[in-house]
């Protein structure tokens, strides 16, 4: 194609500093550390300033990858992913990922070209065009902005960061002419410049600050509870020690979304895990006369993860969020709080300091845990066994998760040592393949030990970015569960008595798949196995298949040694 053989315009450019080079700059003063993307001919221009950053560039092999990876990259180190993506197939191709963090309110940066300022929208058969590209990704996003000039660049990229962290978070989109990206700069507004460490000041955007009156009208319907339960959500997971202090404080059996787990520590006297869609879970709230909803949209994913209906709310709602319509769906709130987690929890705290409160929550909570006990089948038990002797031989460990069977049971019986360290696509938007590259995201963004855990059936959407994980050198674990196909829809299938089409899929053979792509393989048969395999690779070089059969006989006896809630 022609195009490729161009002459990018800025190379006979004689202007000192093009918009795309101002573009990284700005990137680099925000803080940002990391861009995932893949260089095409309408985005390469955005690459030229880059060795002048300390930014590093990581390529996935597919787009979507690239979102993954950014999108896991902040569920674990609490750090924004920036993505750079080539007009038209490449803005394509990442909308899963930016849907999947608008859903779980994940911030992301994707900074993509679009077709010159005066061929975009023309409909004249450009390369890469699209009829509406703004239009088209806006359905994905925060918002998505177009920079029409360069003197535009410096505020535009100020909003997006004023976004994710003023706001409930998630996805923003800005898009450049190929002819802005090259354009000269030299005369837009630039970063400050850092003389001393600490005389750099960002722009302070925070979330809003909670009402004092509204405080004490939660504390004053408090007073009344006799059998109060506290809901934490992933809009909690930097919430420090008051997130226990305040359950402890209001004596209240307590439950963590997928996205808090680690809130309060494995076997906490007061909570109830992420169990609060099974039915004896789902019994103390429907019993609970005053709920306290924190940082949770209260969706399906988190509470009727069986899509049966059950969830119910029949006492005062008081709910606490930074984003003022998910006050009121999909429950209506009796006493809504428009603030920052944390902020709202501290004043909380601080108004029940001295005071007793004795809703017998000990009690409540023990009865629950016994009644959850009783439907814990094998199979569940030996998946959380296998997931917890991983969780207490590698510390620090970070398990990144796809769509499959020992990710559905570890977000019921899985306690996690800490937040940030349990995350997967089976929430919100529901995406496979996301655990593989998202796993990637999580490692490049804190160089902790990672298992990802991936079915045979989704590792195929994204296998590909095995080879991102091997050209990184990373000793990254992926935990291949394989039932031969896309088990869970078979028996999903299977109960609803339909005919098994399109889910016996052909299974590929794994171990040499993985020797193509740079990364080792293991046949995990064995407790003892797992443990040394473990020891010898988490800190090796390259990615890890460790491929574990459903019907192995050594997870039924695993089962066996498994203590729930803890």
């Amino acid at each position: 194609m022609t195009q490729l053989t161009q002459t990018p315009s800025s190379l006979s450019d004689t202007s000192s500093l093009t918009c795309g080079e101002l573009l990284v700059q700005w990137l680099e003063y925000y803080g940002v550390e990391t861009v995932f993307g893949i260089p095409g001919v309408h985005t390469v221009e955005l690459y030229r300033g880059l060795p002048n950053t300390s930014i590093r560039h990581v390529t996935p092999r597919h787009e979507q990858g690239a979102g993954f990876m950014a999108d896991g990259y902040y569920r674990a180190s609490g750090k924004i992913g920036v993505c750079f993506i080539i007009t038209g197939p490449g803005m394509t191709n990442i909308m899963t990922a930016m849907a999947q963090a608008l859903a779980d309110s994940i911030p992301m940066l994707v900074i993509s070209s679009v077709n010159k300022v005066k061929d975009t929208g023309s409909g004249e058969g450009h390369l890469h065009e699209m009829h509406d590209q703004q239009g088209m990704v806006s359905k994905v996003a925060l918002t998505s902005k177009t920079i029409w000039q360069p003197e535009a660049l410096p505020k535009v990229i100020a909003e997006a960061f004023a976004l994710f962290n003023g706001a409930r978070p998630g996805p923003v989109h800005i898009q450049l002419p190929i002819d802005i990206i090259t354009a000269d700069a030299s005369h837009v507004t630039k970063p400050p410049v850092k003389a001393h460490a600490d005389t750099l000041t960002l722009p302070q955007v925070t979330r809003p600050l909670p009402n004092p009156t509204q405080l004490d009208l939660v504390v004053q319907s408090l007073k009344t509870a006799k059998n109060p339960v506290i809901l934490y959500g992933g809009g909690c997971v930097d919430v420090d020690q008051d997130a226990k202090r305040l359950a402890e404080l209001i004596d209240a059996p307590t439950f963590l979304t997928i996205n808090a787990k680690g809130l309060l520590p494995p076997g906490h006297p007061l909570s109830l895990g992420s169990n609060q869609s099974l039915d004896a879970g789902r019994a103390v709230i429907t019993e609970a006369d005053w709920v306290l909803a924190i940082g949770t949209e209260l969706g399906e994913t988190d509470y009727d993860v069986f899509f049966n209906g059950g969830f119910k709310i029949n006492g005062t709602l008081v709910r606490i969020d930074c984003d003022a319509q998910q006050l009121q769906r999909p429950f209506r709130a009796d006493i809504a709080v428009l603030s920052d987690a944390q902020m709202a929890i501290s004043g909380l705290c601080s108004r029940l300091k001295g005071q007793t409160f004795d809703h017998q929550a000990l009690s409540r909570v023990n009865e629950a845990k016994k009644a959850i006990l009783k439907d814990v089948t094998t199979d569940f038990a030996g998946q959380n066994a296998l997931l917890k002797l991983i969780r207490n031989e590698v510390k620090d460990v970070i398990f990144v998760g796809d769509s499959t069977q020992p990710v559905y049971s570890g977000n019921l019986g899985l306690e996690a040592l800490a937040t940030r360290k349990w995350f997967n696509s089976s929430t919100g938007f529901g995406t496979l393949g996301y655990g593989l590259p998202a796993a990637i995201g999580a490692m490049v963004g804190t160089n902790l030990p990672v298992v990802s855990l991936m079915g045979d059936g989704g590792i195929q959407f994204t296998i590909a970015e095995l080879i991102c994980a091997a050209e990184l050198e990373l000793p990254l674990i992926v935990l291949l569960w394989n039932n031969q196909g896309y088990g869970e829809i078979r028996r999903y299938m299977e109960e609803g008595g339909l005919p098994l089409i399109g889910v016996n899929i052909k299974t590929p053979n794994f171990e040499p798949l993985a020797a193509g792509f740079g990364a080792g393989y293991r046949r995990i048969t064995d407790k003892q196995q797992l443990l040394e395999a473990l020891q010898q690779d988490i800190n090796g070089k390259q990615p890890v298949i460790y491929e574990i059969d459903e019907a192995d006989d050594f997870l039924k006896e695993m089962a066996e040694t498994v203590t729930y809630f803890s």
